[in-house]
């Protein structure tokens, strides 16, 4: 048998305390590891969303509709935003947001508004658009933004004896960007509901 030009190495051998000590430090890797992980109780609309500017710059909070003034005559009841959702609409790098506002109301169905907000570095959410204004006295089924593109289902009246709870008429639409403008389609639907 031939014996090892290299010097017996004692710290090479295994022990009971080596393992313990390995097994220790990584159950303080993985406790670590999960501190780390972002907070599965915070909802999509609640958190701050956040979009990567062009050539790599630092993420751009979306604008927080709830720092933005929208033209609605509520009286003393206030306002409500019922939907919001983020999107880079005009392909510049930054995010907007589309929200659905409406007076605060006790009950029946107040007409909604669909705004598109942006906002400036440091500065207040301000309106770029009304998608949707409140005297078409409409409200807001369905609602997302998705690859630059707003979709909603507006509800509607057929006339005006027609109870504000109950909207009659639904119409499916979307919204686009294009030549500076936003683009407006549409697919009607069936009165009551049908077609969904």
């Amino acid at each position: 048998m031939q014996t090892s030009a290299l010097p017996d190495l004692a710290h090479t051998d295994t022990t009971t305390m080596h393992w313990l000590a390995t097994a220790a430090a990584m159950a303080a890797v993985v406790a670590a590891a999960g501190l780390l992980q972002p907070d599965a109780s915070a909802s999509a609309s609640t958190a701050p969303h956040r979009t990567t500017a062009q050539h790599g710059a630092a993420p751009v909070a979306a604008p927080d509709p709830a720092r933005a003034a929208f033209p609605l005559e509520c009286g003393g009841a206030g306002h409500t935003v019922a939907k919001e959702a983020p999107g880079d609409l005009d392909g510049d790098g930054r995010p907007e947001t589309v929200a659905v506002v409406h007076c605060a109301a006790g009950s029946g169905t107040p007409p909604s508004g669909v705004y598109v907000l942006t906002q400036g570095s440091g500065a207040a959410p301000r309106i770029v658009a009304t998608l949707v204004d409140p005297v078409q006295k409409m409200s807001v089924g369905d609602f997302a933004v998705r690859d630059g593109v707003v979709s909603a289902t507006l509800l509607g009246y057929s006339s005006a004896s027609v109870p504000s709870c109950c909207p009659d008429e639904q119409e499916k639409v979307t919204w686009e960007w294009q030549n500076g403008a936003f683009v407006r389609s549409s697919q009607s639907q069936d009165p009551a509901g049908a077609g969904v």
